[in-house]
């Protein structure tokens, strides 16, 4: 497993997920598994996988494990029936295309940004350099960004706590759970509760910022002030405080936002930069969508067209630390 290996589809999930690989390779897509004491069904079928996920009030999520995971992140991917149903109609208005076009300007900003850093530490001959750091530090100021907008600073600390609470959500999901283990004071309970009371301070008072912005007529476009908005108006039209979110529910919101985009958009991200390593005629058909948007959008003419700093990737071996990295050429 330590050993590189030739690039293939075929060699990835094996190595990525072995036991499940084994199993479903065994006994069919569709099969029926043991994970110590608790079953479970295995699909893989398009079709049954949406049923699932739609039909929240027959299919209930695992309850159980370590209580401590609750600290790093719950909000609407712990919610069942009627609280789901609530809490996704709340959350629904700052997902629509329109707002998302909207967020396009904070994206293109933190994308500059990383070409630039980038653009620095190359050489005009091309160098090699590890871009899983950039790429992890690229989604995190774009969730920081679309999420708080105008309290960008405050938010990228917010997200640098939950970076370090997940890394103990892990450690902690991985572990065998002792019952009243949690209340001990271990160093990694004490950590984890420590970092769930900086974050819920931090984001209580961007809320509290921006209802006082509210107050005074100012409106956001950011997918806080999206969602402050969404509940104050269910607040409004039932009359009363228990039809929308409380503040800690919004506060856990909040943190979902980065446990839900921030690695799997990494992983992506990481993913699409090695299929145009291995496929460089897609960087030309990307360079000619750019070009396209470009002609479209001329007011951003400028700031897209920094985008043509890259000019070409191509596929590497990994590094001597086991890390993914590819070589840049770049004009000076």
């Amino acid at each position: 497993m330590s050993k590189p290996i030739n690039f293939s589809h075929d060699f990835i999930w094996p190595r990525v997920s072995p036991f499940i690989h084994k199993i479903i390779t065994n006994y069919g897509k569709n099969c029926f598994v043991w994970f110590g004491p608790r079953p479970a069904v295995l699909i893989t079928e398009p079709e049954l996988i949406k049923e699932v996920l739609t039909k929240n009030y027959v299919y209930q999520k695992f309850r159980g494990g370590n209580p401590l995971t609750k600290l790093a992140v719950a909000g609407l991917a712990d919610y069942e029936t009627d609280k789901w149903a609530t809490h996704r109609r709340l959350l629904n208005p700052a997902f629509h295309l329109d707002k998302l076009k909207d967020m396009l300007p904070a994206f293109q900003l933190t994308s500059s940004e990383m070409l630039s850093k980038w653009e620095k530490v190359v050489s005009k001959e091309g160098s090699e350099i590890d871009v899983w750091p950039y790429i992890q530090t690229f989604t995190s100021d774009a969730i920081s960004r679309t999420a708080f907008g105008s309290s960008y600073q405050e938010g990228k600390k917010i997200f640098e706590l939950q970076k370090k609470q997940m890394g103990l959500f892990f450690l902690v999901a991985r572990s065998l759970y002792i019952p009243g283990w949690r209340f001990l004071p271990t160093k990694r309970n004490k950590r984890m509760k420590q970092i769930f009371n900086e974050v819920r301070e931090l984001v209580l008072g961007i809320i509290n910022k921006r209802m006082r912005m509210f107050e005074s007529g100012e409106s956001h476009d950011d997918l806080l002030s999206i969602l402050l908005a969404s509940n104050l108006k269910e607040i409004q039209q039932h009359g009363h405080k228990k039809f929308g979110m409380t503040i800690d529910e919004v506060i856990e919101e909040c943190k979902l936002f980065y446990f839900a985009g921030q690695e799997t958009t990494s992983i992506l991200l990481a993913w699409t930069m090695i299929l145009l390593c291995k496929h460089p005629n897609w960087q030309d058909q990307a360079r000619e969508e750019s070009g396209l948007l470009q002609d479209e959008k001329r007011s951003l003419r400028k700031n897209i067209g920094e985008d043509k700093r890259v000019r070409h990737l191509t596929q590497t071996k990994p590094g001597p630390s086991g890390t993914l990295e590819y070589k840049f050429s770049m004009p000076m």
